[in-house]
């Protein structure tokens, strides 16, 4: 800004702020918005390059598909370090906590209180039933420890002491029950379902200590991969991924999208490509024709189930088979470059 425009500037201010019909905030000297720093240098205008016209274009038919999961429904088998850890808690807790009060629970006398002396004579004086062989108040209760892979600290023995001691050892008349009279407990069931044990890979309740995925075959001979559909004009990503679930595998089940956004996506190329020039305007009847791209992306939501099965009869997009199944069997099951666009969204377990 030169002295002369300085000056002008001033003069007016001046000229304003001594007239009544002006208000000071308008008697203020202008600023220019496109003054520049003396120590800005001069730049020179930027210019866009054009596009070379002689790159091809690529066609692709975008789909929409779901990583369709059931979350574990045991948790998993505790190690032998955290059985012995947890067995270690126990019994410092006992060694801990004030000591049991029998008669505040058993009336003297009675049937209960006959069969609570016996089964603590049993644990040698010891209230816990699932502890072992240790003893709270005695003078080696500091030895509260347990050695990894005690058999003491297992599942198992922790199973059948409770088992044991669920039994009742003494009748309403006060007398003891004959080890061949008693009426054995009913077990828990196991962890393993009956799918595991047949092998049934089309039932959901398989694993339930790990989480399994829906995989669909097209066809006899093709590959295994998730559900996927061709995403239309009208429909967002999760719209038709949830369309393609109905369309693809029934409505009997009690599934749900997580999310609106993507978390994988996979890239396909075709064996026979068309050649490159300008794509065609896309539309719904042929979308599914592949001679018009040369590949497709899927783009994957992720979605859960908790309850209900797959149907496949009458779906629309050639699936006829389908199983469930878990993180290392879904390595083995898609094909390899598949396998590694959704890896990092499987689940630890």
């Amino acid at each position: 800004m030169s002295a002369a425009s300085r000056g002008g500037n001033g003069a007016v201010s001046a000229l304003l702020r001594n007239s009544r019909r002006v208000c000071s905030h308008c008697a203020r000297p202008p600023t220019s918005s496109l003054a520049r720093p003396y120590s800005e240098a001069a730049t020179t205008p930027k210019t866009t390059p054009t596009p070379p016209e002689d790159i091809p274009s690529t066609r692709y038919r975008i789909k929409a598909g779901l990583i369709l999961s059931r979350p574990p429904l045991l948790t998993r088998a505790p190690t032998p370090f955290e059985s012995a850890f947890y067995l270690y808690q126990k019994r410092l807790n006992e060694r801990l906590a004030a000591p049991f009060r029998a008669p505040l629970y058993f009336p003297t006398d009675t049937a209960r209180a006959l069969d609570w002396r016996l089964k603590q004579r049993e644990r040698h004086g010891v209230a816990a039933k699932d502890i072992g062989r240790y003893n709270p108040r005695g003078r080696v209760a500091w030895n509260d420890e347990v050695l990894v892979g005690s058999a003491t600290s297992t599942p198992e023995y922790v199973v059948e002491r409770l088992l044991a001691d669920a039994e009742v050892r003494v009748s309403e008349d006060g007398e003891e029950i004959s080890a061949e009279e008693r009426v054995p407990v009913e077990r828990p069931v196991g962890r393993r379902s009956r799918a595991d044990e047949e092998g049934d890979v089309r039932r959901l309740d398989r694993r339930m200590e790990e989480t399994v995925y829906l995989v669909v075959r097209k066809g006899e001979e093709g590959e295994w991969g998730f559900p996927a559909g061709d995403v239309t004009t009208s429909e967002a990503l999760h719209e038709t991924a949830k369309r393609t679930l109905a369309e693809s595998a029934g409505v009997n089940m009690n599934a749900w999208i997580v999310g609106r956004v993507p978390i994988a996506h996979h890239v396909a190329e075709f064996e026979d490509a068309p050649e490159t020039g300008p794509a065609p305007a896309a539309k719904a009847a042929d979308a599914g024709d592949e001679s018009r791209f040369d590949g497709e992306k899927i783009f994957f939501l992720k979605g859960r189930i908790m309850a209900g099965q797959v149907d496949l009869t009458g779906n629309k997009y050639g699936y006829t088979d389908f199983k469930w199944v878990n993180k290392d069997e879904l390595r083995q099951t898609l094909p390899y470059e598949y396998w590694r666009s959704v890896r990092n969204m499987v689940e630890l377990r």
